[in-house]
């Protein structure tokens, strides 16, 4: 299998585990009446396997030195982007179900990796927008 073959099927994996993820947390949101509470648990729980996957499997930590070049808004932003993503799933998902739910949010997901790609965002690699992408792209929210 090539390089780029297990990258696709781990991304697929990916987005099935964030799938699976929305329609487990939203309920635990709708039991515990609160969607927020939900995220903070998610959180809670994410950030603790991370810190054990971080301890157990990297042996290369940044120096100080890299640590200080980071830009202040690199340490919160894109946690501000993710809870508010992930707060809106456990809150829409119950109201939409899991599928619309994700088509929608997928649709907004493509629709700014395209403008990134095409503007190279966040140092992302430089990749035009084509009249097949946005086909894709018309075609994926024409269909949900």
């Amino acid at each position: 299998m090539s390089s780029l073959s297990l990258w696709a099927v781990t991304a697929v994996l990916a987005g099935a585990a964030i799938a699976t993820q929305s329609g487990l947390n939203s309920q635990l949101g709708v039991l515990l009446k609160n969607p927020l509470i939900a995220t903070t648990v998610a959180f809670s729980f994410s950030a603790l396997f991370t810190l054990i996957a971080l301890l157990a499997f990297t042996k290369n930590y940044p120096q100080l030195a890299d640590i200080k070049v980071v830009p202040a808004y690199l340490w919160f932003s894109g946690s501000f982007f993710s809870a508010f993503g992930v707060a809106m799933f456990f809150y829409l998902a119950p109201k939409m179900g899991v599928g619309s739910m994700m088509s929608y949010a997928l649709s907004g997901q493509i629709v700014v990796a395209i403008i990134s790609s095409h503007f190279g965002w966040f140092d992302l690699p430089l990749k035009p927008i084509t009249a097949l992408k946005l086909l894709g792209v018309v075609a994926l929210i024409g269909g949900i």
